[in-house]
């Protein structure tokens, strides 16, 4: 089971929190991109980019490597299916939660249903007046 209380996952939580990182992590996933890369598609300089991918870098979600003045980033998926498995276990409690529901819904269809067929639609009481 993954820690539920550790500093890397709420880094993991907050770098996933914003719509301009999770855009880059999908890009990262095609393959490595320069920062300008990673920024382009965004109206931001690159010190707004660097912010972004700072905060990416913190989670442990990219790895930044220098080459020369070109920074190149890769995606890291590691943490990511740390953040998966433990957004796992809420899917199986509600899974669970809401199969109880049902099975206690089809149980209450079935005596309805039950009910019904006790009475006959020729014999009920005050049809006859």
């Amino acid at each position: 089971m993954v820690e539920l209380e550790t500093p890397q996952i709420d880094a993991v939580f907050h770098a996933l929190g914003d719509a301009t990182r999770r855009r880059m992590l999908r890009d990262l996933a095609g393959g490595k991109r320069t920062v300008s890369q990673l920024a382009e598609p965004f109206a931001m300089s690159l010190a707004a980019a660097s912010k972004h991918i700072k905060a990416l870098e913190n989670a442990g979600l990219i790895r930044r490597e220098v080459r020369g003045r070109t920074h190149l980033c890769r995606l890291e998926p590691g943490p990511l299916a740390s953040a998966h498995q433990w957004l796992g276990f809420y899917e199986r409690f509600w899974t669970n939660r809401l199969d109880v529901l049902e099975r206690l819904l089809h149980e209450e269809d079935a005596r309805k249903a039950q009910d019904d067929s006790r009475e006959s639609p020729t014999s009920k009481e005050g049809d006859d007046q």
